[in-house]
């Protein structure tokens, strides 16, 4: 019997490429996102390419009771979560006081109220059976104190801290648990932010190999997989201490995106920086 992913965001971006990575092992899926003419026409290409079950499941992330809407829906069609991927995110970048209030709500709902919510719907039931596990994508963002970026940065931080807090609470339970922290992905993001100064000149990665990398992950149960050597030194080079002296550093590195974005809005990119 197949198992059974559920990827959020999984209308552009990293999370097409978790579900035709997915697809490709030979898991069902049950793809999310607010999109779902996308979300219909990948269905239907990865039905037919590998033989799955692919469901389609409309939900605005940013809803209030978007998680237990999604649960509801997955429990009414008979279908059980054994792997769920947190891939639905998007930022926003400009001075913190331009940005749109309801704007960064959003931002917060997307990416760390409905991943939560998603984990605590669907883990328990992994938990009961002895077998699963999570993907929860993040940033290498989620590493650094980041000025004009700073809802979207702390968004990630939070990430990156739940998911190794449960990767080391679940070990030896059956459940693996990894965030993924890439740096810039070749996606509809900084479209969505508004400017790509946000990739601080960094090369950009593409989603093909952030999703084979983080897959490599968690096979392994590494916790977390930052994608990319140059990446993986700008995560953990950086001293941690003193940190006001690194949050001032920062804000030479990413005063560009102040000057290229005022916190405009777009629809959510089903990926991360």
């Amino acid at each position: 019997m197949n198992t059974t992913a559920l990827v959020t965001g999984a209308s552009s971006g990293i999370g097409v490429e978790f579900a035709r990575q997915l697809a490709a092992r030979g898991h069902d899926l049950v793809l999310v996102a607010r999109s779902v003419g996308r979300l219909e026409s990948l269905a239907e290409e990865l039905r037919k390419a590998h033989g799955v079950r692919a469901e389609v499941v409309g939900q605005d992330l940013a809803a209030p009771d978007a998680a237990s809407r999604v649960a509801a829906e997955v429990a009414a069609r008979g279908l059980t979560v054994d792997l769920l991927v947190n891939n639905a995110g998007f930022g926003t970048g400009g001075r913190f006081e331009e940005i749109p209030a309801q704007r960064e709500h959003d931002e917060l709902m997307v990416n760390v109220v409905s991943l939560v919510g998603l984990t605590h719907a669907f883990v328990p039931g992994m938990i009961a059976r002895g077998g699963g596990a999570v993907v929860n994508v993040g940033s290498i963002a989620g590493f650094h104190i980041s000025p004009y970026i700073a809802t979207y940065a702390a968004s990630k931080a939070f990430v990156l801290n739940f998911s190794l807090a449960l990767w080391s609470e679940f070990r030896g339970r059956g459940v693996k648990v990894l965030a993924v922290a890439p740096g810039p992905v070749e996606t509809a993001f900084f479209e969505v932010m508004g400017t790509r100064a946000a990739a601080i000149g960094a090369r950009m990665n593409t989603a093909e190999r952030v999703v084979r990398s983080a897959l490599r992950a968690l096979d392994r149960d590494r916790g977390y997989v930052v994608p990319g050597l140059s990446n993986f030194g700008m995560a953990h080079l950086m001293p941690r201490r003193p940190r006001k002296l690194n949050a001032l550093i920062a804000r030479m590195i990413t005063k560009g995106v102040a000057t290229a974005s005022s916190g405009v809005t777009g629809d959510t990119a089903a990926g991360a920086a």
